[in-house]
């Protein structure tokens, strides 16, 4: 059996205004992780979907187990054993999660007639093997964002590939499940399988690569083996410069109480939940996926409404809340699902940034275009938003660099109050390090930041007070001097005093 299952040699690729690719090699070893690495826009994306066959290459060859290949749709990519596991979710949400596992793949009996059986029953097998109780008989709809992930995961198994492409699978889970992933590539890793693992996550490198690849500026930076170098080395790969992992400064100052949930109950999903948000901090809410903080988040947004208890935001004392009455009283909102609640893809860069405040821009009737292009010039160039122009569309645009756009647009309506729900899902180091410095800037101006996040680091290097959540419930709330990861899972996974 040959060592390399792929090789993809001297790839190019260009968009509109962007050269994606330029003369890249890449390969795929039998029972290896190859993880591939880069700042966003580096260009990984979009070399796997060339894999995958949703692009075609401009120049370059592709050979797959010794035979050169020309992909002209991702099912001629799928029948040569090549499966994806894309970092936006490729789900229907009017089906249910077995349906999805297999869909265009559905099992028949008698040559006519669905096999229910088989398909929920093997469906339940797959997310059975993932660690996870999902119910194959649900609705995506009703699914969490980290448990869409594991449907996609599973649904990429199904395929029993030999090739396994997974574009950022553990952006969105943590603890169990993640732990579950690892074990998962393991597996398929140790029956023969090649993975081709994109991640930010550094730490996932050294976990789980054998190799790894750096792309810069759709150029290849050079391969190396985890095992010979150290995450500092890779950073400068990746960045071109060194880059230091220490958080902005924290400072103390006055701080004024802006918001107040008192016992807020919603169905099964929060439990006489009590908080105080104070102005100028930023309060770190931390938790195992489904202990509640979305759910959380979105209410005090006005997304959701709540069954029970009271919101204040000063002395005004909220009652039926709404999106757009939260918006006017200055609270803005980061959502963890940029693709699905973020972002209108077939609008431009500049549109996006500037949908919160046309009011601020129009005139009469009619936006006023130089305002609108000075606002948003201005935001690409603070937040260092990857871009050819602000009329580029922004389904073009890298995950990471969408994210920017999302958080321009939060920012411009300058906010007392901003929710971040996972901010830096999907965000290289390099533009990390940005998010953070702004974050902590906006805290030093007296914006009250409540930033969710699955990362324990992140969490505890940029929080000025923790508050830990567990099955809709209110653990507890931590300092900055209290909050050690010990703790914060000591207290997410259930102990400690609820409050």
């Amino acid at each position: 059996m040959p060592e390399k299952i792929f090789e993809m040699q001297k790839i190019s690729k260009s968009f509109p205004g962007v050269q994606a690719l330029d003369t890249v090699d890449f390969d795929g070893k039998y029972g290896e992780v190859h993880a591939l690495i880069g700042e966003n826009g580096a260009g990984k994306s979009t070399l796997m979907k060339i894999l995958a066959g949703a692009y075609r290459q401009n120049h370059g060859k592709i050979i797959v187990k010794q035979e050169e290949t020309h992909f002209s749709s991702p099912r001629e990519a799928q029948k040569l054993g090549i499966s994806t596991i894309y970092q936006e979710f490729n789900l229907l949400e009017e089906l249910t999660v077995a349906e999805n596992i297999f869909l265009g793949r559905e099992p028949t009996k008698n040559r006519f007639f669905l096999d229910k059986s088989y398909l929920f029953g093997q469906s339940e097998k797959l997310l059975s093997q993932l660690g996870t109780q999902i119910d194959p008989h649900r609705k995506i709809k009703y699914l969490s964002v980290a448990e869409q992930q594991m449907v996609e995961i599973a649904k990429a198994l199904s395929q029993n590939a030999n090739i396994i492409i997974m574009d950022e699978p553990s952006a969105v889970i943590s603890g169990k499940e993640l732990d579950s992933l690892y074990r998962i590539i393991q597996g398929l890793k140790n029956s023969g399988k090649a993975i081709i693992y994109i991640s930010h996550r550094l730490e996932e490198i050294f976990e789980i690569a054998d190799r790894a690849t750096v792309l810069k500026d759709g150029k290849l930076v050079g391969t190396v083996f985890p095992s010979n170098v150290d995450k500092a080395t890779l950073v400068k790969m990746m960045v071109g410069r060194s880059l230091s992992e220490t958080f902005p400064e924290k400072v103390a100052g006055e701080k004024s109480e802006i918001l107040t949930l008192k016992n807020i109950t919603q169905g099964k999903s929060l439990k006489n939940v009590s908080l105080r948000v104070y102005t100028g901090e930023i309060l770190g809410i931390s938790g195992l996926v489904g202990s509640g903080r979305t759910e959380l988040a979105r209410i005090i947004f006005g997304a959701d409404q709540f069954d029970a208890g009271e919101i204040y935001f000063g002395t005004e004392k909220v009652h039926k809340n709404s999106i757009r009455k939260s918006i006017s009283r200055g609270i803005g909102f980061v959502p963890e699902d940029r693709k699905k609640e973020g972002l209108i893809e077939c609008l431009s860069v500049g549109q996006n940034i500037t949908l919160l405040i046309l009011d601020q821009i129009k005139k009469w009737f009619f936006i006023q275009k130089d305002r609108e292009e000075n606002i948003a010039n201005g935001s690409v160039e603070q937040l260092n938003i990857a871009t050819p122009d602000i009329d580029q569309e922004i389904q073009f645009l890298s995950g990471g660099n969408q994210q920017k756009v999302i958080l321009a647009r939060c920012i411009n309506a300058n906010p007392k109050v901003i929710i971040m729900d996972e901010p830096t899902r999907g965000i290289d180091v390099g533009a990390k390090a940005e998010v953070y410095s702004l974050i902590r800037k906006l805290a030093g101006q007296g914006t009250a930041i409540i930033m969710i996040s699955s990362e324990l680091p992140e969490i505890i290097g940029m929080s000025d007070r923790v508050a830990v959540m567990h099955e809709g419930k209110m653990m507890g709330v931590l300092s900055s001097a209290e909050a050690t990861e010990e703790k914060i899972m000591m207290m997410a996974t259930g102990y400690g005093q609820e409050n």
